[in-house]
C-alpha cells in the first residue's frame, strides 16, 4: 500500500473521531476535509519526512476539532431552537478496529445521543482528552501536544470526563429493559393512547426537538408526562400517513418517522428505572443524512 492509499484509508477513522468531537456528521466531514487539505499542501519533501502519516492526520484533525469546539458555544447561541447531536444508525461510526461484539457495543455507546449530550457539556479540552484517550487509545503525551498542556494535566482532564461519563452509564437501562420500554412507548404513541403513554413517562420527563429552524419543531423543551404525551400523539396524528419504524440506533432501539420511505425524523429515548426520562427528536433534515 503506497502513501496515498495509507492516507486515504484513514478517512473513515478520522470521520469517526471527529463525529465524537462534534456530534454532527457535517462538521466531522468539514474537519476531515481540512485535514486532507493541509496534508496535500505539504511539499513532497515534507510528506516524505513524516514517518507516521496516520499519526500526523490524527493530530492535525484533533487540533482542528479543538479549535472548532472552542468557538462552538458562540455558534450554538445562534442556533434556532434546541440543539441535539445528530443521530446515527448503530454501527455506522465504528473506527474499524473493534471485532469483538462487546467492543462493538462500547463503540456504539460513544456515539449515542445520551453520551454525546454529556460530552457536549464538557470543556473542549475535556472532550478531546476523553475521545482521544478512552475511545481511540492515544497516549497522554500525544494528547498533551495536541491540547497544549502537560501529560499530567491531560490525564486529569480525561479523569474528570470519565467521571461524568460513568455517572451517565450508571443510570442507563440495560438493552433488554430499554427495548421493552421503547416498544411499549411506540405502541402507545402510535395508537394515540395517552394514558398508556403517560404511564411510561417519568415525572420529570423532558422532550427535546431539534428542527434547526429549517422545519417545525418545539423551540423549547417540553416538560412533564402529560405535555410530552400530548405532544407526541399530536405529532403522529398530524402526520397520519407517516410510518413509525423501529430502528436500532446507537442509543439502543429507537424509531424513525418515514414518509414514502424517506426518514423525516429520528426519535431516541433514555430509560431509567423502567420509565422514559428523556426524549430526543431530531427533525432537522441536515442531521438525518446518515439515514438516507
Amino acid at each position: 500500500m503506497d502513501d496515498l492509499d495509507v492516507v486515504m484509508a484513514e478517512r473513515r477513522r478520522l470521520i469517526a473521531l471527529a463525529y465524537r468531537m462534534f456530534g454532527t456528521l457535517e462538521e466531522a466531514e468539514d474537519a476531515v476535509q481540512e485535514t486532507y487539505l493541509r496534508w496535500y499542501r505539504l511539499t513532497e519533501e515534507e510528506r516524505a519526512a513524516i514517518g507516521n502519516p496516520q499519526g500526523w492526520l490524527t493530530r492535525v484533525a484533533s487540533r482542528i476539532c479543538l479549535d472548532v469546539l472552542k468557538s462552538a458555544r458562540a455558534r450554538r447561541e445562534q442556533y434556532v431552537g434546541e440543539w441535539l447531536p445528530e443521530p446515527v444508525p448503530a454501527g455506522l461510526l465504528g473506527d474499524g478496529s473493534a471485532l469483538d461484539p462487546v467492543d462493538r457495543v462500547t463503540l456504539d455507546d460513544t456515539v449515542s445521543t445520551a453520551l454525546l449530550v454529556v460530552l457536549d457539556a464538557m470543556t473542549p479540552a475535556e472532550r478531546v482528552a476523553f475521545v482521544l484517550h478512552d475511545v481511540f487509545a492515544l497516549p497522554f503525551p500525544e494528547i498533551a501536544e495536541i491540547v497544549g498542556r502537560s501529560p499530567a494535566a491531560v490525564r486529569q482532564l480525561a479523569t474528570s470526563a470519565r467521571r461524568r461519563v460513568a455517572d451517565h452509564r450508571d443510570i442507563v437501562a440495560r438493552p433488554g429493559e430499554h427495548d421493552a420500554v421503547v416498544r411499549a412507548f411506540v405502541a402507545a404513541a402510535a395508537g394515540g393512547n395517552l394514558d398508556a403513554l403517560t404511564a411510561l413517562l417519568d415525572p420529570s420527563v423532558t422532550l427535546y426537538s431539534d428542527g434547526g429552524g429549517v422545519v417545525s419543531a418545539a423551540r423549547k423543551p417540553v416538560v412533564g408526562p402529560t405535555r410530552v404525551a400530548r405532544f407526541l400523539v399530536g405529532v403522529l396524528r398530524k402526520r397520519s400517513t407517516w410510518a413509525v419504524v423501529e430502528r436500532v440506533t446507537a442509543d439502543g432501539l429507537g424509531l424513525t418517522l418515514t414518509d414514502n420511505g424517506e426518514v423525516r425524523a429520528v426519535l431516541n429515548v433514555r430509560v431509567v428505572g423502567g420509565l422514559v426520562t428523556d426524549v430526543w427528536m431530531v427533525v432537522n433534515p441536515g442531521k438525518l443524512t446518515g439515514w438516507r
